[in-house]
């Protein structure tokens, strides 16, 4: 599996600790080992013009997903073929932020919105409510098995 982290964002962050999350989501996801996949960490600046670009919403948010290929979760007997996942873009000034009003590590919040991110690529959105409760519980389900402990609150914007 190939994972590049950019960081640009002026703010030391676990980079490896985001690809192993990324590896373990896409392990239990039944992602071909092949699959393809990049972490950019934006400044505030980067990511409010990347926002209005592309949300067409004023200022910086914490995560933004941009899928390439389209690929889907696989099953035990139908991994999901290889491919270009995407591109997620954090903000670790926002998720600084995030992570202060809700009271756990930066890092905590990083990993989240990786999480958030990367169900993203793969097809999950929260655009209804049926949708958010699947995409919500997958992703807590996820991170708390990375965490091996609960995982924090969505505090995403």
């Amino acid at each position: 599996m190939s994972i590049e982290v950019n960081n640009e964002s002026g703010i030391s962050v676990a980079e490896t600790e985001l690809i192993r999350l990324a590896r373990f989501i896409l392990e239990r996801l039944y992602v071909h080992p092949q699959a393809e996949l990049s972490i950019i960490l934006a400044d505030a600046a980067a990511m409010e013009k990347l926002h209005i670009e592309w949300m067409d919403e004023p200022g910086p948010t914490d995560v933004l997903s941009f899928p390439m290929d389209e690929l889907r979760p696989g099953t035990p007997d139908r991994p999901a073929p290889a491919g270009l996942l995407g591109d997620i873009v954090l903000c670790p000034q926002v998720a600084t932020e995030q992570a202060e009003a809700a009271g756990h590590p930066m890092d905590e919040e990083l990993l989240l919105l990786t999480t958030h991110g990367l169900l993203h690529l793969l097809g999950y959105d929260h655009g209804e409510p049926e949708e958010k409760e699947e995409m919500f519980t997958l992703q807590r389900e996820l991170l708390s098995g990375f965490l091996g402990k609960d995982a924090p609150r969505e505090t995403m914007q």
